[in-house]
């Protein structure tokens, strides 16, 4: 099997989410990183890329330089993908979606939903795939979890409960690390921080999970640290579209938490629940009675979960494999099988909105506030 081609932009030395990304895509052997744009810095940018082992002619000093450099090639790349700061998502994801490359881009796909429809439209346009990275769904026992509400072994879901938050950011005298400093910055970060970094996360796994989709939401943002000008803490409450009640925290200042991103499912005749610094297991309690904890890799899991497990049981899923799960997916589906599970440019559509509907709520007070697109309504 040939192995497709892979252009990264952004991700870069020292970058968070970088070596999530190579790890991920390179991880089965599907890809090989042929090209990237790596860095805000162009000479940073290309000598790492050379240290990654990327030729020097692929090693592009920004990414319009890497969209004339491989527009034309034989060996053109078969996926890009967005890891730069939010302000920049849609500019580069429309224009290599325009010039023919599928994208996987790192959430939330665009600032603003108009943006955001426009990616929908062009994908749908040019047939390319525009994947968004929400990777906690690609987690197996979160398809175990997927597939359990879907058999209809919990009954219809009543209530969602999910959070993300953790302390990392509590510090005030942090404020001016760059990698804290443009989460709460509008110009780099658009009209919301710690909702639109973590909160989308918990949200988009909440329908996921459930299959359902969120209508309205009320929410209650506050900046814990005076001086960022967007929040740091948030609630909302949300109303999906087949009756299920949402509940959602998310917060970059709860000391003491590490990376308390879980969920649970509550439906009428039993519970779930998954947590990620817990990947291997979904807590499920039958009405009545005993909870039971269902691991990684025993027998009997759905087809999902069971094809997703990379390593034995008892050993821990970790998160370079969630993001590895995601590229697994994108190489079938570059190859032309179809795979359920990829998250998709309408899902990162629904964030988006999600986001800006949170915000208006925020400053009205908490009003409920419509949080579809426009174009789904």
């Amino acid at each position: 099997m040939t192995r497709l081609r892979w252009g990264m932009i952004g991700g870069g030395e020292g970058s968070q989410i970088g070596p999530a990304h190579r790890l991920g895509a390179l991880a089965d052997g599907q890809f090989d990183l042929v090209a990237g744009a790596l860095d805000a810095d162009p000479d940073r940018g290309r000598d790492f890329a050379r240290r990654l082992g990327i030729a020097p002619d692929r090693a592009y000093g920004d990414w319009q330089e890497m969209l004339e450099g491989e527009r034309n090639r034989e060996d053109r790349l078969d996926l890009v993908t967005v890891a730069t700061p939010n302000a920049t998502h849609f500019e580069i994801t429309r224009a290599f979606l325009q010039a023919g490359f599928h994208v996987l881009c790192e959430k939330p796909m665009t600032m603003t939903v108009e943006e955001a429809e426009e990616i929908v439209c062009v994908a749908r346009d040019t047939g390319r795939i525009c994947a968004v990275n929400y990777c906690y769904s690609a987690y197996p026992m979160v398809r175990e979890m997927r597939a359990m509400v879907r058999s209809g072994q919990i009954g219809k879901v009543r209530l969602v409960v999910t959070n993300f938050s953790h302390g990392h950011h509590a510090d005030a005298a942090d404020a001016d690390n760059p990698r804290v400093r443009w989460r709460y910055d509008p110009a780099l970060a658009g009209n919301s921080g710690q909702f639109a970094d973590c909160g989308i996360h918990a949200m988009h796994m909440a329908s996921f999970v459930t299959g359902d989709q969120v209508e309205r939401v009320s929410a209650d943002f506050v900046s814990a640290i005076p001086s960022r000008v967007l929040e740091d803490d948030a609630m909302v409450n949300f109303r999906m579209a087949g009756g299920t009640v949402g509940r959602l925290w998310t917060s970059s200042v709860a000391v003491g938490r590490q990376h308390g991103f879980d969920i649970q499912v509550f439906g009428e005749t039993g519970g779930l629940r998954w947590a990620s610094e817990q990947p291997n297991q979904v807590w499920y309690t039958p009405l009545g009675g005993r909870t039971q904890i269902i691991e990684k890799g025993e027998p009997g899991l759905s087809e999902d979960a069971a094809r997703l497990s990379r390593v034995p049981i008892a050993h821990p899923e970790g998160f370079p494999l969630a993001v590895a799960n995601i590229y697994v997916d994108l190489a079938a589906a570059i190859r032309g099988e179809t795979r359920d599970g990829i998250p998709l440019a309408e899902d990162g559509l629904r964030s988006v909105a999600a986001i800006h509907a949170c915000v208006s709520s925020a400053r009205a007070g908490g009003q409920w506030v419509d949080a579809r697109p426009p174009m789904f309504r």
